[in-house]
C-alpha cells in the first residue's frame, strides 16, 4: 500500500524519470541510482527472452512473471508496460489489469495496438471502450493504481497529432490516470498534449524525436512523467555485441577493457541494496 501511494503521489506534481528494468538484477542497479519509481519495458523483456519486440511474441504471463520479479527486487513502485493488453476486446484489457493488481504492482500501461500489423490501431471507439474496461479493474483494486493509456499512432507511421490528442483526450475522460503518446516529433507537440488532456499528468518517452532536451525543459513545458523504455536494455545489449565482436575479432584488451568490477556489481545485487536510506522519500 505504502508504494502505491508513493507512486500516485508522484504524479501530482514536479517531473520524474521513471527507469525502464528488464529484470532484477536491472532492477537493483537502478534503484541505487536515486530513481523514485521504476517500470518495466516490453522491448527489455523481449530481448531478455531471445524473442523480437513488436511481433506479440511475450504473453501476459511472460510480462507478470517479469514484473513480479522486478517488483521483488527492490522496495520502489513498479509500472508495468502492458503493451495491448494482451488481446483485442476490453474484457482482455480488464483481465490483465486485475491481474497486474493481484501481482502487486501499483500502475501499469495499456496502447491502443492490435498485434496486426496491416492494421495497426484499434478504432477510435474500440481504443476508448478497452481504456474504460481498464480503468474499471484499476479502481476496484484495493490500494492506488495509477493506469497508464498509450496512443501509439507515431510509433507506428501515423504522425496524426490531432487524432493523438483526440485519443488521449477520451482516455483521460474514461478516467486515465495518465496520459503518454511515444515517439511525439517536437516540444509543440509535447506543450500541446500536454494542454490538452490537463490536468491529468503526461509521460513522455526520453523527449522529442526532432532532438532530445534536458529534463528541465520536459517540466517546464508541463510533463509529469519521462520513461526511457528499452534504452537501459538497449545499453546493456549494446555493450555485449560490442565485446562479442571484440572478442570474435581477437582483440581481448579491447574486449576487456571498461568493464564494471565484478565485486562493485556483485554488492548491488545483496540484499541490503534495497535498504538505502532516502530512495523513498517523496
Amino acid at each position: 500500500m505504502q508504494r502505491a501511494e508513493q507512486f500516485k503521489a508522484l504524479h501530482r506534481s514536479g517531473c520524474f524519470v521513471i527507469a525502464n528494468a528488464w529484470d532484477a538484477g536491472s532492477a537493483r542497479i537502478l534503484a541505487q541510482q536515486g530513481f523514485k519509481a521504476l517500470a518495466t519495458t516490453s522491448a527489455g523483456l523481449a530481448f531478455m527472452l531471445g524473442r523480437r519486440d513488436g511481433e506479440a511474441a511475450v504473453s501476459r504471463d511472460d510480462a507478470l512473471a517479469n514484473a513480479r520479479a522486478i517488483a521483488g527486487a527492490t522496495a520502489l513502485p513498479v509500472s508495468a508496460d502492458l503493451e495491448d493488453g494482451y488481446g483485442p476486446s476490453p474484457e482482455d484489457c480488464a483481465a490483465t489489469v486485475r491481474a497486474a493488481i493481484a501481482a502487486g504492482l501499483c500502475g501499469c500501461t495499456i496502447e491502443d495496438t492490435t498485434a496486426d500489423p496491416a492494421a495497426p490501431l484499434h478504432g477510435f471507439d474500440h481504443a476508448v471502450a478497452r481504456i474504460a474496461a481498464a480503468v474499471r479493474e484499476a479502481r476496484a483494486a484495493p490500494h492506488p493504481f495509477v493506469l497508464t493509456a498509450r496512443a501509439e499512432n507515431f510509433l507506428h507511421g501515423r504522425a496524426d497529432l490531432d487524432d493523438t490528442i483526440r485519443r488521449l483526450v477520451a482516455f483521460a475522460e474514461a478516467g486515465a490516470d495518465c496520459l503518454y503518446a511515444p515517439a511525439l516529433p517536437s516540444m509543440d507537440a509535447i506543450r500541446a498534449v500536454v494542454a490538452a488532456v490537463a490536468p491529468r499528468p503526461v509521460n513522455v518517452l526520453t523527449g522529442p524525436r526532432d532532438g532530445l532536451v534536458p529534463l528541465s525543459a520536459l517540466a517546464q513545458a508541463g510533463v509529469r512523467r519521462v520513461s526511457v523504455g528499452g534504452a537501459p536494455a538497449r545499453a546493456a545489449y549494446g555493450a555485449a555485441l560490442r565485446m562479442g565482436e571484440l572478442l570474435a575479432a581477437g582483440d581481448l584488451q579491447g574486449a576487456m577493457s571498461g568493464l564494471a568490477p565484478h565485486a562493485a556489481i556483485n554488492d548491488l545485487m545483496a540484499a541490503r541494496a534495497i535498504e538505502k536510506p532516502g530512495l523513498l522519500e517523496k
